[in-house]
Order: structure tokens, then C-alpha cells, then sequence
């Protein structure tokens, strides 16, 4: 197998799944912690390939990408449109790429959805129910073996909307980069290199900071400028598989977490030089985005990977997706309040905060049926 193969790869993988500071306090689950009832959950399977949400208050709607999934059974892409309550589908939006990551400008109708496979991003409004564009954000180059391929793939996506940019992360073991679109003309404006050459898995916005945070599995957390356009600060981090990234905007805090998953250890082994494994993960860990410093490393089931901050209820979600888990936090404390199950595998989260309620898209497993369809969950946090 080669490396740009296996490299291709596993940057799937990630996507579905994707100055040593002090040590900070760790703050192991209570055994009290609250599990929720299965009545506490509402579920529903509603498309092939679901990815991320986002939720509209403006127009009281849930959206979920669904990639259709891969094979001789895949379904079609699209965007789907579910009523928040139900989680019935109000609509179908169809996409001529498949869809994986997203982000909601809610007050101007667009979301964005990341073409993950196809280095692009469809642009779908939200008040019409359709695609309406889509930014192409980097050109296919040539192999060795003279087939084309895209060198790097997308993750996560993060929109300024108030200064029109929409910012998304590129990540490839060569070297990752952070393309910046320009929101009002749909165009391509700036490739920002220096990311580190290793996947690039996690993304979160300052916009009061004018700064973007990218986390990489090289184990650094990497602070971009947004009016400069270049990195400015890159800290070395405890964690060994930093996956997705919440920013505190109240407070100098970043949540990232830590996964811990063999088969990305067996990647980082494989693809980096020297790479030597020091942490088991299975955390989210808690930094001071202004130094690096570890603050504090926070428990959590197998295989976090989504994370949510909920600032003003103080509150802090997380997917696990090996133990099929949600988890929910004190976001000052740190303290596990509570825990739901949704098997197989959680994924993204996305929150109604104005009546509290967390949505879950949900993928199928090794053990579910083959080609069916994924679920997304709706769960009532009460006060």
C-alpha cells in the first residue's frame, strides 16, 4: 500500500471518527455522575452518511450533511432539514458532492458544507432549500503514478460572518493549511501555510481576538491571525491526538479533545518520524489559548472526538464515539454531571440553547445493518 493511500485514507478516518506546560488538575468522573433514561432520548434514522449539524434558530430548523456514504449502496448527497422536535425530514437539499462538515451563517441563510473528499464547499440557502454554489479550494495535482488525487483533504469549517470569511482546514501529513474564502464573492483568498505536516483535525474561531486555533497530531496547538494571515504562535500540548477544538469566549480557555485511539497511534507511529506515544487519551484537556498552558484534564468515556460549550449554563459536551456515549460537564468545575447512551457511534453535536436541547448525529457501526441509515438524537437537558 502506498503512503499517499494510506495517507488518504486515514484522513477519511479522521473524518468520520477527526515549552511543556505544567500539568493541570485532573478531574476524574464522579461515581454519582447521573445517567440518563432511554426515555430521555429521542432517535431517529433519517439518511445514509450522516456527518455534522447545525441548528437554526432563526428558522426553528435542524440541518444534517449526509455524505450518502461510499460503495455500491451509497446513497445520494444532500443536506437534510429536520423539524427540531420531531426530527421528522421537512426536505431534502441535493448536493452534487458529498457532505461532511458544516457551519451555519444563520442570519444571512447560508450554510456551508465541507466536500471533504472533493477539496470544496457547497454553499446551500437555508431559506430556499438549495445549493447555491459551491468554492472550489484547491486543483487536483498528479501522482507518481499519473492518477490525479486532491492533496489535502477538509475538516471543519468556521464562518465570520460579520467580516465575511469563512475559514476552512485543509489537512495533510505534507503540510496542512487553512484556506479563507470570502463569504459575499464565493471565491477562494488566501491559503495560509504552516499548520504543521500532520492532519489538522480540529478548528475554533476568535473573532473577538481577531485569531483562528487549529489543533494538528504532531501534539501543537497553532494560533492563526486572521488580519495578518499568518501563524503566529504555534504551543506544544500534552495532548497526543487533539481532535476537535471549543473556545471559552468568555475566558483565555480552549477545550480540545484528546481521542485515543489505536488506529490513529498506529498512523501517527507510520507516518511520523520518531513518534513515541505518551498519553492513552480518553480526555478533553483544557488550555489557556494565550500561553499553552495546560489547565486542568478532564476524564471522559473512549474515543471523545465532538465537544460543545454551552458558556452561559456553564456546561460542556462531548461525543465519545467508541463507548457510544454523550457526556456532559460542568465547564468550571469539571465535573461529569451527566451521561447518555447513544449507540453506535456519536458524533456531532449541535444545541437549541434558547429551550436547551443537544442534537446527535449518530453512525452506524461494524454490527449494524450495511447500508442503512444513520440516526440523529434529540435530547431535553431541562434547566
Amino acid at each position: 500500500m502506498s503512503p499517499s493511500f494510506l495517507s488518504r485514507s486515514v484522513a477519511l478516518a479522521l473524518t468520520v471518527s477527526f515549552a511543556l506546560a505544567a500539568p493541570g488538575a485532573f478531574a476524574a468522573a464522579p461515581a454519582a455522575a447521573h445517567t440518563a433514561a432511554a426515555a430521555g432520548v429521542q432517535r431517529q434514522a433519517v439518511a445514509k452518511g450522516l456527518y455534522e449539524l447545525a441548528y437554526s434558530p432563526l428558522q426553528n430548523a435542524l440541518f444534517v450533511a449526509s455524505s450518502g456514504g461510499f460503495g455500491d449502496d451509497a446513497g445520494p448527497a444532500q443536506v437534510l432539514r429536520l423539524d427540531p422536535k420531531t426530527l421528522a425530514v421537512q426536505a431534502r437539499i441535493p448536493l452534487e458532492r458529498k457532505a461532511f462538515g458544516v457551519v451555519l451563517d444563520d442570519v444571512g441563510h447560508r450554510l456551508y458544507v465541507g466536500n471533504t473528499v472533493d477539496t470544496s464547499v457547497t454553499v446551500v440557502d437555508t431559506a430556499q432549500n438549495k445549493a447555491i454554489g459551491t468554492v472550489q479550494l484547491m486543483e487536483k495535482v498528479v501522482g507518481k503514478d499519473g492518477k490525479s488525487y486532491y492533496s489535502h483533504d477538509l475538516r471543519e469549517l468556521v464562518v465570520d460572518a460579520p467580516n465575511h470569511r469563512l475559514y476552512v482546514t485543509g489537512h495533510s501529513q505534507e503540510g496542512s493549511v487553512l484556506f479563507v474564502v470570502d463569504t459575499q464573492s464565493l471565491t477562494l483568498v488566501d491559503t495560509i501555510a504552516g499548520l504543521g505536516n500532520a492532519k489538522a483535525p480540529g478548528l475554533a474561531l476568535d473573532t473577538a481576538g481577531k485569531q483562528v486555533y487549529t489543533s494538528n497530531l504532531l501534539g501543537e496547538l497553532v494560533r492563526v491571525g486572521t488580519d495578518s494571515g499568518k501563524v503566529e504562535q504555534r504551543f506544544r500540548i500534552s495532548a497526543e491526538q487533539p481532535m476537535n477544538i471549543a473556545l471559552d469566549p468568555s475566558s483565555p480557555r480552549l477545550f480540545v479533545t484528546d481521542q485515543g485511539l489505536e488506529m490513529i497511534r498506529s498512523y501517527q507511529g507510520n507516518s511520523i518520524a520518531g513518534f513515541v506515544s505518551r498519553h492513552p487519551g480518553k480526555r478533553v484537556l483544557v488550555l489557556d489559548r494565550s500561553t499553552g498552558q495546560e489547565l486542568a484534564s478532564i476524564a471522559t468515556d473512549a474515543g471523545p472526538l465532538g465537544i460543545l460549550l454551552d458558556a452561559p449554563r456553564k456546561r460542556l459536551y462531548v461525543t465519545n464515539r467508541e463507548a457510544g456515549t454523550v457526556t456532559a460537564y460542568d465547564s468550571d468545575s469539571y465535573q461529569q454531571l451527566a451521561s447518555w447512551s447513544v449507540p453506535t457511534h456519536p458524533n456531532s453535536l449541535a444545541l437549541d440553547a434558547k429551550n436547551n436541547v443537544l442534537y446527535v448525529s449518530i453512525k452506524n457501526g461494524e454490527a449494524d445493518p450495511k447500508g442503512g441509515e444513520e440516526s440523529v438524537a434529540r435530547i431535553e437537558l431541562g434547566s
